[in-house]
């Protein structure tokens, strides 16, 4: 962590939650922030659904809900981002307080509700986005919504054209009953809304999963069926988690999702058992309680092709991603891998 940083994070953390994420956004789009650039060498270079990407750390969704900060967020050292989650009409999500540090847990509770300036706004600023980067937009619904499912497809058939790649969240635990729409059924018809209207767009782009870690081995199993019978190019496994296990900071029994250092056994235990029922042949991406180069190669090593991380950075800031870089560099090299893919997935077991 640099000198700059540990002053940056040490300020930001005397400040309001929400009030202090908004400060970092407002400092990037300033060109505050210190930013690497490019970050890659020959192992860390990758290919995920049919995606080049400089190395396989993503920014997860949720940093950059609006789109705001694009082109500071393309040079800080990300393979790729992912912003939103984007709904068809502008929302306030809920009512303040909704973002919680956890700080004994290096953990981050929010309760945000897909708060976000509509499809729309965030287009507008896609359309203007540097080209170099890779970026998704992260899809969501809104809360009063009719048709809760047409509105993924209805996001993605605006801003599609702007982007690389789009993410299904059917996993947030912070819109009532969304995450019904990851039974089998319900998850089904919502897909194939979504991938016809991918098929339609001027430029197909790959179309990922993000799915919840509160989830039984059969609920997995129905996912990883769905997923390939859709035609779906990817899972994000995994949205944050309801369970409080184990912490011991005083906001820990806030309602909302929990990301985090906790939550990185338990997703990764999905993640494992996704690559298990899906024979690696759908990419996944690696997310939850990333800190670490070591995690993300624990990820990696897990069945992940690609890996996000978000609430680490909360405490160790943006330099945490060349540094995660440069370590899984290091990994791979010690281990006698000449790249990510020759990586993926050859410690399953070891989390099954």
């Amino acid at each position: 962590m640099s000198t700059l940083d540990k002053i940056g994070s040490t300020v930001l953390r005397c400040i309001d939650p929400e009030r202090a994420h908004g400060l970092a956004i407002g400092a990037l789009r300033l060109g505050l922030v210190p930013l690497p650039g490019v970050i890659t060498s020959e192992r860390l270079r990758c290919n995920v659904a049919g995606m080049d990407m400089h190395n396989p750390i993503g920014l997860a969704a949720g940093f950059d809900k609006n789109a705001v900060a694009l082109a500071p967020l393309s040079r800080a050292g990300f393979g790729f981002l992912e912003v939103g989650a984007a709904t068809p009409r502008p929302q306030p999500g809920n009512p303040r307080p909704r973002l919680f540090r956890l700080t004994k847990d290096r953990a981050v509770i929010n309760r945000f509700g897909f708060n976000n300036e509509g499809m729309k706004a965030i287009c507008a600023r896609l359309a203007n986005r540097p080209e170099s980067a890779v970026i998704g937009l992260n899809l969501g619904a809104n809360k009063d919504s009719d048709d809760r499912a047409a509105d993924f497809a209805r996001v993605l058939e605006h801003c599609g054209r702007h982007l690389d790649f789009a993410t299904v969240n059917v996993s947030s635990p912070n819109t009532e009953k969304l995450r019904d729409l990851q039974g089998r059924a319900a998850l089904a018809g919502l897909l194939a809304g979504v991938m016809e209207t991918q098929a339609a767009l001027p430029r197909p782009i790959p179309v990922f999963l993000k799915i919840a870690p509160d989830l039984s081995d059969a609920e997995l199993a129905d996912i990883a069926a769905v997923a390939r019978e859709s035609g779906v190019q990817g899972i994000i496994a995994t949205n944050t988690t309801l369970t409080r296990d184990g912490l011991n900071s005083p906001r820990g029994r806030e309602a909302g999702g929990l990301s985090g250092a906790p939550l990185f056994e338990q997703s990764t235990r999905v993640l494992a058992r996704l690559s298990a029922l899906t024979d690696g042949e759908i990419p996944l991406i690696g997310v939850g309680g990333i800190g670490s180069a070591g995690d993300a190669y624990e990820k990696i090593r897990a069945g992940a092709s690609a890996v996000q991380l978000y609430s680490a950075l909360v405490y160790r800031g943006l330099s945490l991603i060349g540094d995660i870089a440069r370590g899984l560099d290091q990994l791979l090299e010690r281990d006698g891998f000449a790249n990510v893919s020759e990586a993926v997935g050859t410690g399953r077991a070891d989390w099954q």
